[in-house]
């Protein structure tokens, strides 16, 4: 597993280098935005979210390995997730209004405390203490992703006046660089965790630094805005009702659901399985994450104007892959008969159906759902996700069963199953909706190359 995981972490890489480089080749020269105010404030934005993605990152691949250390049983340690899992959808719902009311940047400076904090937990081998850590981490998460895009879009508008379309800009090559640095994190916490004393908590700890880096520069260099709060209720009220209303968005919930509920349980399940073999587990996730960049890179030149698939389409490969993989995956965790290896190509795959799959999603939700009932719906859209990936954690897996992974990964797969006839109902419902499909580069609107 080690020889393996080592040649295809290399062989990924490089095939990410070479799609890049020859997307960049073909590309068309662009206006690059020369504005040294609006690359000022970009610079002055990046610094503090690279940091706290990087800090994420960097605790992702011993996670597990760290619970398994402490020597708990594989039920105790699905608890953990669950109460992970369960903070970050009870805080994700009340996030945006946590956010208005204190303020972003202050929720920015939150988000580094909390996190910190988090991390110190994983310093006890107390079960309680860890727990309360998982809650931490919950209000980490739901901060993460809610104060830093809310901030920056407030700023962008309000207080410097660039135009909006220099937004999506900004957030794509946000996301780009955000495989950059998992992948870097995997490799870093590879080597805190071999070469510091301290074994699977040393990613913990050298995250630290980051979080409180990116706390001192977000107080240093950040102005404080806030906005007009939306009741809660009417917030849901509206998502509910644009649900059942649209036939689209209820389907394009459905599939969310169920694929990404599949993913989280992959995030619990790849350790225990590759790990009794061998497997590098930083190395392993930093092959994960350029699985996925190589997915989205795919995803990119497919969209071109050489090709002009359309994101329905690779939403629809995407779900097949992961339904391929599950059973793949059903076949190599079989008790006696493990292939590791077998198990490590299928998890390659997931993440490579992960490139393809949100790029997709993310696209095909700007279209159907109304810009204003957005974060209504996606609340409850992430409601049935997490209860699905809670249910699958404590019911599905069986710690005295040596059957327990294998039956997991089954019932993935029917679920994926159900995923992908979601996929079909959607499709059917779309297929004439010029509305959903992608714009050839030609029509889309000028955006600067940063």
């Amino acid at each position: 597993m080690l020889v393996t995981a080592y040649f295809a972490f290399v062989g990924l890489l490089a095939s990410c280098l070479g799609l890049e480089l020859s997307r960049c080749r073909a590309k068309p020269p662009g206006r690059a935005c020369s504005n040294p105010s609006f690359l000022r404030f970009q610079l002055d934005f990046y610094q503090v979210y690279f940091l706290a993605l990087a800090a994420d990152w960097l605790q992702a691949p011993y996670l597990y390995k760290l619970y398994q250390h402490y020597y708990f049983l594989e039920g105790q340690i699905a608890i953990l997730y669950v109460c992970g899992l369960a903070s970050t959808v009870l805080f994700g719902l009340v996030a945006s209004s946590l956010v208005d009311r204190l303020g972003r940047k202050n929720s920015c400076v939150l988000f580094s405390l909390t996190y910190s904090l988090c991390c110190l937990t994983k310093l006890s081998q107390d079960y309680f203490v860890l727990l309360v850590g998982r809650a931490l981490g919950g209000l980490s998460t739901a901060l993460l992703f809610s104060a830093f895009e809310a901030w920056y879009i407030h700023e962008h508008v309000e207080r410097h006046d660039f135009p909006a379309e220099w937004i999506p800009a900004t957030f794509a090559r946000a996301a780009f660089w955000n495989h950059v640095l998992a992948v870097v994190a995997g490799v870093a916490a590879e080597a805190v965790a071999s070469w510091i004393g301290l074994g699977p908590v040393a990613p913990f700890v050298a995250a630290i630094p980051l979080l409180a880096l990116a706390g001192v520069l977000a107080l240093r260099n950040w102005e404080e805005n806030y906005d007009q709060q939306r009741a809660f209720s009417k917030t849901c009220a509206g998502g509910l009702r644009c649900l059942l209303s649209d036939r689209r968005v209820l389907l394009l919930g459905t599939i969310q659901a169920l694929f990404e509920s599949v993913i989280f349980i992959f995030v619990f399940l790849w350790t225990p399985v590759l790990d009794p073999h061998g497997a590098p587990l930083g190395i392993v996730f930093s092959s994960f994450m350029a699985a996925s960049l190589l997915g989205s890179s795919l995803y990119r030149i497919a969209t071109s104007k050489r090709y002009h698939l359309q994101p329905m389409h690779l939403l629809s490969l995407a779900v097949l892959i992961v339904v391929f993989s599950l059973f793949m995956l059903t076949f190599s965790t079989s008790p006696g008969q493990e292939s590791p290896v077998e198990s490590f190509i299928a998890f390659l795959l997931i993440e490579l159906a992960c490139g393809l799959y949100f790029p997709s999603m993310s696209f095909l939700r700007r279209k159907v759902i109304p810009e204003t009932e957005q974060a209504g719906v996606l609340n409850w859209f992430r409601v049935p996700l997490h209860l699905l990936a809670c249910l699958g954690l404590l019911v599905l897996h069986d710690s005295d069963r040596k059957t327990g992974t294998r039956n997991m990964f089954s019932i993935c797969s029917a679920v994926m199953v159900m995923a992908l006839l979601a996929v079909v109902g959607l499709f059917t419902v779309v297929r004439h909706d010029a509305e959903l499909r992608a714009p050839s580069p030609a029509e889309e609107p000028y955006s600067p190359e940063l």
